[in-house]
């Protein structure tokens, strides 16, 4: 075969060729260098990655210390709750990256290259990440503005959701629902719309609206309203105790039943005097009637 090669080449190409072969034979291939090598590199790589592990498992010991140090802190100083979480989430956003660039140039990469890289492409990344940056800013507001405190009953407008604030992190804000469910909110979207934060005060009205039929005796009801009021104990006594004609409606007298109570005597509050309203107008024989049509026939 290699002397079918040589025919017809030249004296010079043929001591050319003559020499390469004897070149390649001297010097292995690139690929017999790689095979070579590769023990070698897959021995240092190893390593590499085991001290990179143990970076990442030490990294995160110490990042749980300084967390817990700094709630420790923030705690004695007297911080909210939420403002705790706030920072504690923040903090441990930052610290991963941080953990994470450290080992990212142990393997080589330029850490300055990264942070230039992202920086050329903020734009980009600012068009990805708009809802979370929007989140963010959200989560700082609530802290500085204080609508909600960790603890209070809120309803949000947009959604309707409404329940106790259990936890304000750095992108989301968690209720829990009275039938205990677990409410997950956008800090952005509690910052941009409506809160209504129900426990904000110390105490709360009660309305109820009762009907009696229109031959009853008004006055009579009322009177037996008002003793309703009086003998609850729940009832804040020093605030308004109102029983008034609210409506005249196609069917009834409307009578409208308003009181106060304390943020934690609402619910409970509200119902027994539901009950007891229904069940003192019956005692006083005072009728509490359905929807009725009268209907005349020339």
């Amino acid at each position: 075969m290699r002397k079918l090669l040589l025919t017809g080449t030249s004296p010079e190409n043929m001591g050319n060729i003559i020499e390469e072969i004897q070149e390649e034979i001297r010097e292995p291939g690139a690929v017999r260098k790689f095979l070579a090598g590769l023990p070698e590199k897959a021995l240092h790589l190893g390593g590499r990655v085991l001290l990179a592990l143990l970076v990442f498992l030490v990294g995160v010991q110490l990042i749980r210390l300084i967390r817990k140090i700094v709630r420790k802190s923030m705690n004695r100083a007297g911080a909210e709750t939420g403002a705790v979480q706030f920072v504690d989430s923040f903090l441990k956003a930052a610290l991963y990256v941080l953990l994470i660039l450290m080992i990212a140039s142990s393997f080589g990469v330029d850490a300055a290259g990264i942070v230039a890289l992202l920086g050329s492409a903020g734009v980009a990344i600012g068009l990805a990440v708009q809802g979370s940056l929007s989140n963010l800013a959200g989560g700082v507001l609530i802290l500085l503005l204080k609508p909600f405190r960790v603890g209070d009953y809120i309803q949000e407008s947009s959604t309707g959701q409404e329940g106790t604030v259990t936890e304000i992190q750095i992108f989301y804000t968690k209720l829990l629902t009275a039938d205990n469910k677990a409410v997950v909110l956008p800090n952005g979207s509690l910052a941009n719309n409506t809160i209504v934060n129900i426990t904000a005060q110390k105490e709360r009205r009660m309305d109820i609206v009762v009907g009696i039929s229109y031959k009853g005796d008004l006055k009579r009801a009322k009177e037996v309203l008002e003793a309703v009021l009086k003998e609850d104990e729940a009832v804040l006594k020093d605030r308004d105790m109102l029983v008034f004609v609210s409506e005249l409606a196609s069917s009834s007298v409307n009578l409208g039943v308003r009181c106060w109570f304390r943020q934690e005597d609402f619910w409970t509050g509200k119902w027994r005097i539901t009950e007891n309203c229904k069940l003192a107008l019956d005692a006083a024989g005072i009728e509490i009637p359905y929807n009725q049509l009268d209907v005349h026939v020339n």
